[in-house]
Protein backbone atom coordinates (compact mmCIF):
# COMPACT_ATOMS: atom_id res chain seq x y z
CA UNK A 1 0.00 0.00 0.00
CA UNK A 2 1.29 3.29 -0.93
CA UNK A 3 1.32 6.11 1.81
CA UNK A 4 1.40 9.03 -0.81
CA UNK A 5 0.11 8.92 -4.23
CA UNK A 6 2.73 10.87 -6.54
CA UNK A 7 0.03 12.02 -8.95
CA UNK A 8 -1.18 13.92 -6.47
CA UNK A 9 2.06 15.61 -5.56
CA UNK A 10 3.13 13.67 -2.58
CA UNK A 11 6.23 11.83 -1.69
CA UNK A 12 6.26 8.44 -2.13
CA UNK A 13 6.95 5.11 -0.07
CA UNK A 14 7.21 1.49 -0.63
CA UNK A 15 5.53 -0.48 1.54
CA UNK A 16 7.93 -3.49 2.55
CA UNK A 17 10.61 -2.65 0.27
CA UNK A 18 13.09 -0.79 1.97
CA UNK A 19 16.02 -1.90 1.46
CA UNK A 20 15.65 -1.54 -2.53
CA UNK A 21 19.36 -0.42 -3.22
CA UNK A 22 21.88 -3.30 -3.68
CA UNK A 23 24.43 -1.36 -4.85
CA UNK A 24 26.99 -1.51 -8.15
CA UNK A 25 25.71 -4.54 -10.55
CA UNK A 26 23.26 -5.63 -8.13
CA UNK A 27 20.19 -5.44 -10.57
CA UNK A 28 17.45 -2.64 -10.96
CA UNK A 29 17.11 0.31 -8.62
CA UNK A 30 13.65 0.72 -7.51
CA UNK A 31 13.00 5.11 -7.64
CA UNK A 32 9.48 4.33 -6.02
CA UNK A 33 10.79 5.63 -2.57
CA UNK A 34 12.20 8.74 -3.89
CA UNK A 35 10.74 12.17 -4.56
CA UNK A 36 12.25 15.37 -6.13
CA UNK A 37 11.86 18.65 -5.00
CA UNK A 38 12.77 21.96 -6.48
CA UNK A 39 13.89 25.11 -4.56
CA UNK A 40 13.61 28.23 -5.87
CA UNK A 41 14.49 31.02 -3.77
CA UNK A 42 12.98 31.20 -0.85
CA UNK A 43 10.28 28.51 -2.36
CA UNK A 44 10.52 24.76 -2.33
CA UNK A 45 8.54 22.46 -3.87
CA UNK A 46 7.25 18.95 -4.87
CA UNK A 47 8.31 18.42 -8.68
CA UNK A 48 8.07 14.78 -9.96
CA UNK A 49 9.21 16.17 -13.35
CA UNK A 50 13.45 16.35 -11.96
CA UNK A 51 13.45 12.45 -11.81
CA UNK A 52 14.06 12.38 -15.45
CA UNK A 53 15.24 16.15 -15.79
CA UNK A 54 11.93 17.28 -16.67
CA UNK A 55 10.50 19.57 -13.89
CA UNK A 56 9.23 22.89 -15.28
CA UNK A 57 12.06 24.93 -14.89
CA UNK A 58 14.77 22.20 -16.47
CA UNK A 59 12.36 22.05 -19.57
CA UNK A 60 13.35 23.08 -22.98
CA UNK A 61 16.79 23.93 -21.35
CA UNK A 62 20.00 23.08 -23.08
CA UNK A 63 22.50 21.55 -20.37
CA UNK A 64 26.29 22.29 -20.15
CA UNK A 65 29.09 21.83 -17.27
CA UNK A 66 30.60 25.09 -18.16
CA UNK A 67 29.06 27.81 -15.85
CA UNK A 68 30.40 30.59 -18.10
CA UNK A 69 27.89 29.70 -20.48
CA UNK A 70 25.33 30.24 -18.28
CA UNK A 71 25.99 34.66 -17.32
CA UNK A 72 22.74 34.96 -16.23
CA UNK A 73 21.88 31.99 -14.14
CA UNK A 74 19.28 31.33 -11.69
CA UNK A 75 20.19 29.26 -8.72
CA UNK A 76 17.53 26.34 -8.31
CA UNK A 77 18.59 23.14 -6.64
CA UNK A 78 16.85 19.72 -7.07
CA UNK A 79 17.29 17.79 -3.72
CA UNK A 80 16.40 13.77 -3.54
CA UNK A 81 13.78 13.06 -0.71
CA UNK A 82 13.95 9.25 0.09
CA UNK A 83 10.97 8.21 2.07
CA UNK A 84 11.29 4.89 4.78
CA UNK A 85 8.89 3.47 7.28
CA UNK A 86 10.44 2.63 11.05
CA UNK A 87 8.44 1.47 13.84
CA UNK A 88 6.96 4.94 14.32
CA UNK A 89 5.55 5.23 10.77
CA UNK A 90 6.71 6.68 7.39
CA UNK A 91 9.84 9.30 7.94
CA UNK A 92 12.32 11.37 5.41
CA UNK A 93 15.23 8.58 5.64
CA UNK A 94 17.46 10.89 2.70
CA UNK A 95 17.69 13.87 2.04
CA UNK A 96 20.05 15.50 -0.81
CA UNK A 97 20.49 18.57 -2.83
CA UNK A 98 22.04 19.20 -6.27
CA UNK A 99 22.46 22.79 -7.71
CA UNK A 100 22.40 24.18 -10.59
CA UNK A 101 21.74 27.33 -12.37
CA UNK A 102 19.04 27.91 -15.23
CA UNK A 103 18.69 30.91 -17.69
CA UNK A 104 15.14 30.30 -18.76
CA UNK A 105 15.36 33.75 -21.59
CA UNK A 106 18.59 31.68 -22.92
CA UNK A 107 17.07 28.31 -22.38
CA UNK A 108 20.56 27.60 -21.15
CA UNK A 109 21.53 25.75 -18.19
CA UNK A 110 24.31 24.75 -15.81
CA UNK A 111 24.47 21.49 -14.28
CA UNK A 112 26.37 18.28 -13.56
CA UNK A 113 24.35 15.47 -14.22
CA UNK A 114 26.84 12.94 -12.49
CA UNK A 115 26.32 14.64 -9.49
CA UNK A 116 22.78 15.02 -9.85
CA UNK A 117 22.93 10.75 -10.32
CA UNK A 118 25.66 10.43 -7.29
CA UNK A 119 23.21 12.70 -5.02
CA UNK A 120 20.13 10.64 -5.65
CA UNK A 121 22.16 7.63 -5.17
CA UNK A 122 23.18 9.17 -1.50
CA UNK A 123 19.49 10.17 -0.38
CA UNK A 124 18.73 6.30 -1.39
CA UNK A 125 21.21 5.53 0.92
CA UNK A 126 19.84 7.59 3.50
CA UNK A 127 22.44 10.14 4.04
CA UNK A 128 21.33 13.70 4.83
CA UNK A 129 23.45 16.13 2.45
CA UNK A 130 21.85 20.05 2.58
CA UNK A 131 25.39 21.98 3.94
CA UNK A 132 25.23 23.75 0.58
CA UNK A 133 21.76 25.18 1.11
CA UNK A 134 22.10 28.88 2.60
CA UNK A 135 19.97 29.15 5.25
CA UNK A 136 16.87 30.61 3.32
CA UNK A 137 16.80 27.73 0.99
CA UNK A 138 16.77 25.21 4.08
CA UNK A 139 13.73 27.18 5.53
CA UNK A 140 11.82 26.70 2.56
CA UNK A 141 12.88 23.15 2.57
CA UNK A 142 11.80 22.45 6.19
CA UNK A 143 8.71 24.04 5.33
CA UNK A 144 7.96 21.65 2.86
CA UNK A 145 8.39 18.79 4.78
CA UNK A 146 7.35 20.10 8.14
CA UNK A 147 3.75 21.11 6.35
CA UNK A 148 3.59 18.40 3.71
CA UNK A 149 3.09 15.72 6.49
CA UNK A 150 3.64 16.71 10.57
CA UNK A 151 3.79 13.08 11.01
CA UNK A 152 6.81 12.05 8.86
CA UNK A 153 8.62 15.04 9.89
CA UNK A 154 8.17 14.08 13.67
CA UNK A 155 9.49 10.99 12.54
CA UNK A 156 12.72 12.08 11.00
CA UNK A 157 16.12 11.68 12.13
CA UNK A 158 17.33 14.56 14.41
CA UNK A 159 20.60 14.67 11.78
CA UNK A 160 17.62 15.70 9.41
CA UNK A 161 16.36 18.60 11.85
CA UNK A 162 19.50 19.45 12.80
CA UNK A 163 20.89 20.08 9.68
CA UNK A 164 18.08 22.18 8.60
CA UNK A 165 17.66 24.10 11.68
Amino acid sequence: MDIFDSKSGGFTIVSGKTNVHGGYGQGVLDLSAVSSVIIDGDKAYIDMGAMHAKSAVEKGVKWTTNKEEVPNGKPYWVVWVTVDRNDSGPYYAGVTACYMEIDREARRGYKILADHVNRMDYSMKRRIMVSELNDTEKAALKKLLMEHNPAMWENSSEELKQALA
